[in-house]
């Protein structure tokens, strides 16, 4: 408090510039914060003194907004705001007092949000930090006895994996992770789990390893979420295994069946940037049939979300998205659409 007030009558012209400069998921942190976080009892943590659960539930508290942020606005600047977070959680482990119990709930924390920065790097196309970051998520996943946050991390190992030109890798971490959690009885965490993998299998031109992959996982899906599947896996849903078949779909040279899986999973709510790379793959497999209109229908309502979205990723998909559509340039619906682009395009560049 007294920091604060500092800053605002005391502070330097510099100090106040800074603060005007904080907008956008920054600000919405910032707000957030103000009502959660329980200042002086962290201070005194971050000293030496005895860490709490009432402290935890607040730390990991912080790390489901971020997610949450995330899922709604795309990653933006959340990558430094998970680092400030995990430089205070470093901080605790090293300073704080806590018996085993406790530091086994601090390292799952740690491991959590380890990840979720590590995928906060990854969606804004910083791609060779997000390894350090899944490393610690294992690491800390290992030291707090929770084996589901262990598969959590090896997830988006896999995305790392087949996105970057390994699809190898993608594989076997899916199912390093399946082979940790059986017999757990975390059927949407395995589900999730094996559409990682049947990414990389199509990736690799694998079909029925792919088609075998994403009918177990549907399967585990229609089972429903059980009480021992982490909070973290709020977003697993029929929507997404539809969406993670029509991608690997479009791997595997099958845009018919692509645009029909789509079509299933875009009724069924999504994270936002999630939709969003659904329906950009989508509009370049209906191009890809002949579809124009419905192709550059669909292009527009990807773009309605890119607008909104700040994620490298999924701005990589659209530049995808739009290259599909420049060889059929002379419709008149692609036309628009490309000029509409060029237009978000250069609004962006000016901000």
């Amino acid at each position: 408090m007294v920091t604060a007030l500092g800053t605002a009558v005391g502070g330097s012209e510099m100090d106040r510039r800074q603060f005007l400069a904080v907008s956008g998921l920054s600000l919405t942190a910032l707000v957030h914060q103000w009502s959660t976080a329980e200042a002086e009892p962290l201070v005194r943590a971050a000293r030496g003194s005895r860490l709490t659960n009432d402290l935890l539930d607040t730390l990991q508290a912080t790390t489901d907004s971020l997610r949450t942020m995330d899922a709604s606005a795309g990653s933006g600047t959340l990558a430094d705001l998970g680092d400030a977070h995990l430089q205070f959680l470093k901080r605790l482990l090293q300073q704080a007092t806590y018996d085993d119990a406790t530091g086994q709930r601090l390292a799952a924390i740690v491991a959590d949000t380890a990840t979720q920065t590590g995928w906060f790097t990854f969606d804004s196309g910083e791609h060779n930090r997000t390894p350090a970051y899944l490393l610690a998520a294992l690491r800390a996943a290992k030291a707090s006895g929770d084996i589901r946050l262990g598969a959590g991390a090896l997830s988006y190992i896999a995305i790392l994996g087949y996105s970057t030109g390994q699809p190898g890798d993608a594989v076997t971490a899916a199912r390093a992770a399946r082979e940790k959690i059986k017999g757990l009885g975390t059927p949407a965490l395995e589900a999730m789990l094996l559409t990682r993998q049947a990414r990389g299998h199509a990736k690799l031109g694998e079909r029925q390893a792919a088609y075998s992959a994403l009918g177990r996982a549907a399967e585990l899906c229609a089972q429903g979420r059980s009480e021992r599947d982490p909070h973290w896996l709020y977003w697993i849903n029929e929507g997404e295994i539809d969406g993670q078949a029509g991608s690997c779909y479009v791997d595997l040279g099958d845009p018919q069946r692509a645009v029909t899986s789509f079509n299933q999973a875009r009724d069924i709510l999504h994270p936002a940037r999630t939709k969003g790379l659904f329906l950009s793959r989508a509009a370049a497999a209906y191009i890809e049939q002949g579809e124009v209109e419905a192709g550059c229908v669909t292009a527009h309502e990807a773009l309605d979300l890119a607008e909104r979205l700040q994620s490298a990723r999924l701005n990589e998909h659209i530049e995808t998205m739009l290259n599909a559509i420049t060889p059929v340039t002379h419709a008149p619906y692609a036309r628009d659409l490309l000029e509409r682009a060029a237009a978000v395009t250069g609004a962006r560049s000016r901000t």
